[in-house]
């Protein structure tokens, strides 16, 4: 038999400090800011004038202010081609570009300034834990705490509540915003950013956002249910999802596209007319709200249909001619209805319409035939249950490339990114699309695919 393992027992006394702080936060959780205790706030909350100074609506966070000196430093790095390593060096159109992705930002500008039609980033997630970016503008915990006024510029404390753990929010921030910021500047008017972001920060992005883009210029935030078992090892609720959010430059420029309609679509259209174009029939009738002839008086008319010449026309008469059946927008319930149409409407597309028995209702009805062709793209949803947005696609297509999954972990998939191309920029376009923060090039890889199989013209700097 395997021996038991001993239990381990903690022989530390209770912390009484951080018991008596989770009582506090029992009896007034407004009053904490990143598990540390708001004491003005408390103040308020227990009726005490606390002057607040001057306000203003805003997010606001340690080294906020320094972020505009670092997107004003200018960049003193060159980039250097790498002939041996690249494929047509001089007939490419793609640009990979290894490097500091904030100095590269600012490198961009004035090749790229105002020309990028989509952006999309996968930035580091902050999941609670010490967050370092590998940049030259990363704070230390010591610049944090001088900067919040806990020390002083000589290094001494000026406060007995060290509060550190607001610099894993701060230091993220810090991080993105000189990035937006300027890759902003590189969008075209009508062109769009892409950001995929979990719970952690996904409330601070979206203020950053809209201060940066500007409230009016944000377009959607998407659920994207990327593991649709969710994860496993979640304390109450196994999260399934991330978010994508969506901001134009200028929403009045901006045109939104779609997708192709799919399979389930597609074949609903099974009947074919004289020309061969495919169609299927819609009940002219309309149903919803407002569906009674009372809500829209002027949708309600007859249709006069003669079965043995087919001949079929709207009017407001009340007696049919003689040999044609009368035609009203009749409701299940035996109430009278509307058609979607109005009349005039009726007889300038009557070519388009057919009238037909309904055996089960034992009525006429008017249908509408509607063509396949002229469908068009379906308008996205907010949220993404395709399959080819599922994690584990990522991960094949990495494992399929003949790399070891552990070399880099849960590979944004390219049916993602190839989504996101399809809902914001043309493929005959020749449009240019950045990611700057490339990773497992996940985007690259998508852009590729995508040209080859429609003959588009993206060109990918990544």
């Amino acid at each position: 038999m395997p021996k038991e393992t001993p239990e381990k027992l903690d022989l530390r006394s209770m912390d009484i400090t951080d018991e008596k702080k989770q009582q506090l936060k029992q009896l007034f959780p407004e009053v904490f800011r990143e598990d540390k205790v708001d004491f003005d706030h408390l103040k308020r909350v227990l009726g005490e004038w606390v002057d607040p100074g001057k306000e203003r609506f805003g997010l606001q966070w340690p080294g906020k202010a320094e972020c505009m000196k670092t997107i004003q430093q200018p960049s003193i790095a060159t980039l250097r081609p790498d002939r041996e390593e690249s494929v047509n060096f001089d007939d490419t159109e793609h640009l990979f570009i290894e490097g500091d992705n904030l100095e590269v930002l600012k490198l961009l500008q004035k090749s790229y300034f105002g020309k990028v039609k989509l952006i999309y980033i996968d930035p580091p997630y902050n999941t609670g834990k010490e967050f370092i970016y590998p940049d030259d503008y990363s704070e230390s915990l010591d610049t944090y705490l001088k900067y919040t006024g806990q020390k002083d510029l000589e290094g001494n404390w000026q406060s007995s509540n060290k509060e550190t753990q607001g610099r894993f929010h701060s230091k993220w921030l810090n991080m993105m915003y000189p990035r937006l910021f300027l890759a902003k500047n590189l969008l075209k008017d009508d062109g769009v950013i892409f950001i995929s972001i979990d719970d952690h920060e996904m409330s601070h992005l979206k203020k950053l956002c809209d201060e940066i883009y500007g409230e009016e210029n944000f377009i959607a935030c998407i659920a994207n249910i990327n593991n649709p078992k969710g994860r496993s090892d979640d304390k109450y609720v196994a999260t399934s999802h991330e978010y994508i959010l969506m901001y134009t430059k200028n929403e009045t420029s901006y045109v939104g596209l779609g997708f192709e309609p799919e399979k389930k679509i597609t074949k609903r259209y099974n009947k074919t007319d004289k020309d061969g174009k495919l169609y299927r029939e819609i009940d002219l009738r309309k149903t919803g709200d407002n569906d009674l002839r009372e809500d829209r008086p002027n949708l309600f008319y007859y249709f006069y249909y003669n079965q043995d010449t087919h001949h079929l026309y709207p009017s407001r008469t009340r007696e049919a001619p003689e040999g044609y059946h009368s035609i009203i927008p009749l409701r299940a319930d035996g109430k009278e209805g509307n058609w979607r149409w109005e009349m005039d409407t009726a007889k300038e597309k009557l070519s388009r319409l057919k009238a037909k028995f309904m055996p089960n209702r034992e009525i006429w009805g008017v249908f509408e035939k509607d063509y396949l062709h002229e469908r068009g793209l379906v308008k996205p949803t907010s949220s993404w249950t395709f399959k080819d947005v599922n994690s584990e696609r990522g991960s094949e297509t990495f494992i399929n490339l003949g790399f070891d999954k552990r070399i880099f972990p849960k590979p944004k998939p390219i049916g993602t990114i190839k989504r996101l191309c399809q809902i914001s920029s043309a493929s005959n376009d020749k449009d240019i699309i950045l990611d700057f923060f490339a990773g497992s090039c996940s985007s690259a890889h998508a852009i590729l695919e995508k040209n080859f199989s429609d003959k588009g013209g993206y060109s990918v700097p990544n």
